[in-house]
């Protein structure tokens, strides 16, 4: 039994493979053709953390496989009530076929695993949001951005960040990280990714310009500076992060037929212009849908590998 805890714990052809099987569902999909992969299994999803994307595409994505999706938030059940997390791991995973857990520490995720009798995957943490990467690098694929590319990320060194420095080190790719003074992502992940890319063959070089981090890209990615519990930082932070804003300025410094991607929400004016939002929409809402792609695919492999 496999858990998607984060993409360090897999392997590059592993991670291919997820994104390979998500193309191929999606292309069923598109015709209607839902075949019932999991049919008659349900998926727990508990949220601490509350999503429009996260619930929408797993809820959806159980369903076209054929079975069925439990929203359990934490108001919801006895965890919220200061059960054991392993008490409620042991129970919850009798009852159901695989776990989503979308929460505000890695550790609690990692704790749920570990007395897990079912397959965890996470949804969230402070720490990793691997499904997104997994929905990033699948729209990459679909728009001609798979081989020998050079990703920049700019803004909050967060756990969008660690998730980007994950997938470059495991595939292999050159990846540049830009954020402002004293936002730079954690030393642990840092030194992580510097292993595995010591393994692969992939870069990462960080820097506090972002000028220097899209010249001659041909993706380049952002999140919000405000994440969900940090809106008493909000003033602090919008002045911290001046000159990270994702605009004709910066999008021009990247190759002609660079991508933009957003895992959304995007607040525009802030993290990325209005302009650019709009003008690479295609790609963006293609990022968003593939939430539920790329979701079932890894849904339908974790399934096989029990």
């Amino acid at each position: 039994m496999r858990h998607f805890l984060s993409l360090y714990d897999f392997t590059k052809e592993e991670i291919l493979e997820i994104i390979d099987l998500g193309i191929k569902i999606k292309k069923e999909a598109k015709v209607k053709n839902y075949i019932p992969y999991l049919q008659n299994q349900s998926l727990g999803m508990l949220f601490e953390k509350s999503s429009t994307r996260t619930r929408i595409s797993f809820e959806v994505g159980i369903h076209q496989l054929g079975g069925q999706g439990l929203f359990l938030s934490s108001n919801d059940l006895q965890l919220g009530r200061g059960e054991p997390m392993k008490d409620s791991a042991r129970v919850i995973s009798r009852m159901v076929d695989m776990v989503m857990i979308r929460t505000y520490s890695q550790n609690i995720l990692d704790e749920f695993a570990a007395y897990s009798k079912v397959p965890i995957i996470n949804g969230l943490t402070d720490k990793y949001h691997p499904v997104q990467l997994l929905a990033d690098y699948l729209t990459m694929i679909e728009h001609g951005k798979e081989e020998n590319q050079i990703v920049a990320y700019i803004g909050d060194g967060n756990n969008m960040t660690h998730s980007w420095m994950m997938l470059a080190g495991k595939l292999g790719f050159e990846l540049r990280v830009s954020t402002p003074k004293g936002y730079e992502p954690l030393d642990e992940i840092i030194k992580d990714a510097k292993m595995l890319c010591e393994q692969s063959g992939g870069t990462i070089t960080y820097t506090n310009d972002p000028k220097e981090a899209v010249e001659g890209v041909d993706v380049i990615t952002t999140d919000t500076w405000v994440s969900m519990g940090q809106e008493d930082e909000k003033e602090r932070r919008v002045k911290d992060f001046k000159g990270y804003i994702v605009d004709d300025a910066l999008m021009s410094r990247a190759k002609q037929d660079a991508i933009f991607l957003h895992c959304l929400p995007a607040y525009r004016g802030y993290e990325v212009s209005d302009e650019i939002l709009e003008r690479y929409s295609d790609t963006v809402f293609d990022e968003a849908e593939n939430r539920l792609h790329a979701q079932k695919g890894l849904m339908v492999w974790l399934d096989e590998k029990r």
